[in-house]
């Protein structure tokens, strides 16, 4: 397999992205905030040979309003923190990739870069990073450092210019830790006990970031990572998000409709790439689906002994409370009509896909044991287990350039 090969990450949030998921026979709501609940998920998904998850977070309840939190009392609420779930599963892992979710809009750069870092570390390796924003009032009222204009919803001018100073000050963050891990040289660290020497001063830089929305001078406390640059994505829809992942991000998630949509998505991206004057390696595009499958007994009329079909699951859990709705496609129904759907947008041009499971306890495991068999049948995924030793070999990226200072340092010796 090349580096073109398709790749497949798996988003996970709470029980599951149905909100009826947690009432299902298999969920287990009462381990939701336990730390082998999440432990058990990642593992199913390296078994299942997954590339990655992500792990969804932010800093308000969950919600079914869109910039507001709700008084529902039937859905899951509460979560923990994505970054530290990720840190915790990552020393019981050794392949698949681990990509948090952390909002910059609250968060200093400082503080999430010393994160993910971190988390680089504790994954030898395997980190990543999703970048959300967030333009809830609620969410700022637990900060208290700034507040929002009214806003009557997507179509009102006030919200196009929230929207894209938000996204311009997430930019802006990203740079910031960008700079940051790259303020400690590979070879920074000398640890010779003999000449009492741990680090070579000249090789960890300060970054004197100054911007509109930063003002950080470096450098951080913690050495260059095992990747050098963690991976960053981000999950986009429009114009505005498209420019920040041109602008700063390895991979960008999408939500195309259907093929057409996902044509126009592609050019869409292309196009803030051109924007952006993106350097080197063109975004890895992902397609996000929301996926339920049919049980494994399959279904009668295709020879199976009759497990419950996932159209027939989604509407008994529709039924139940809030339907499901996404911003993603949904998709029920077999995993050859999935492995289909997934072969067409790898076949239009995209990366791959990340798919959000209806249900997490019954949906995880049937990617793994009947989803991507049915890719490898196609010829679509490998057969074993990449040997990649970090995200960035996983996804077919190459490793990151060395440290943007280490050619400072070499003029100064030189001059």
């Amino acid at each position: 397999m090349t580096s073109n090969r398709l790749r497949i990450g798996v988003a996970l949030e709470g029980a599951g992205w149905h909100p009826a998921a947690w009432r299902e026979p298999s969920a287990r709501p009462q381990d939701l905030f336990t730390p082998q609940y999440w432990v058990d998920l990642v593992r199913t998904a390296e078994a299942g040979l997954v590339d990655f998850v992500t792990i969804e977070d932010s800093l308000a309840l969950q919600s079914s309003e869109f910039l507001s939190p709700d008084d529902r009392t039937d859905e899951v609420r509460g979560r923990l923190d994505a970054v530290l779930i990720a840190s915790r599963v990552a020393p019981v892992t050794s392949r698949i990739g681990l990509i948090p979710t952390a909002t910059v809009t609250h968060t200093e750069p400082f503080h999430l870069s010393k994160a993910i870092a971190t988390l680089d570390f504790t994954s030898e390796g395997r980190a990543g990073w999703q970048v959300k924003v967030s333009g809830r009032p609620d969410e700022a009222a637990h900060v208290g450092r700034r507040a929002y204009p009214e806003v009557d919803g997507p179509d009102d001018p006030a919200f196009g210019a929230l929207v894209t100073e938000l996204f311009d000050e997430a930019a802006d963050a990203v740079e910031v830790v960008r700079r940051l891990w790259d303020s400690w040289e590979d070879d920074a660290e000398i640890r010779d006990a003999a000449t009492d020497r741990f680090l070579d001063a000249d090789k960890v830089h300060q970054i004197d970031f100054e911007g509109r929305f930063f003002s950080v001078r470096g450098p951080s406390i913690t050495p260059r990572s095992p990747q050098g640059q963690p991976v960053v994505a981000a999950l986009a829809h429009a114009a505005v998000p498209y420019l920040l992942a041109a602008r700063q991000a390895d991979l960008v998630f999408t939500t195309p409709a259907d093929a057409d949509h996902a044509r126009t998505i592609l050019n869409e991206v292309r196009a803030a790439e051109i924007t952006a004057a993106r350097n080197g390696e063109p975004l890895q595009v992902y397609a996000d689906l929301v996926v339920l499958l049919d049980a494994p007994g399959g279904r009668p009329e295709d020879g199976g002994d009759g497990g419950e079909r996932a159209v027939d699951r989604l509407a008994r859990l529709d039924a139940l409370g809030r339907p499901l709705a996404s911003d993603a496609r949904i998709v029920a129904g077999s995993a050859a009509e999935v492995a289909d759907i997934v072969a067409e947008l790898h076949a239009l041009g995209y990366t791959g896909v990340r798919l959000r499971p209806g249900v997490v306890t019954d949906d995880l495991p049937r990617i793994a044991d009947q989803l991507i068999p049915a890719l490898q049948q196609r010829g679509l995924l490998p057969d074993d287990a990449d040997t990649a030793e970090t995200l960035r070999g996983l996804l077919g990226l190459p490793d990151a350039a060395p440290s943007r200072y280490a050619a400072t340092t070499t003029a100064a010796a030189t001059a």
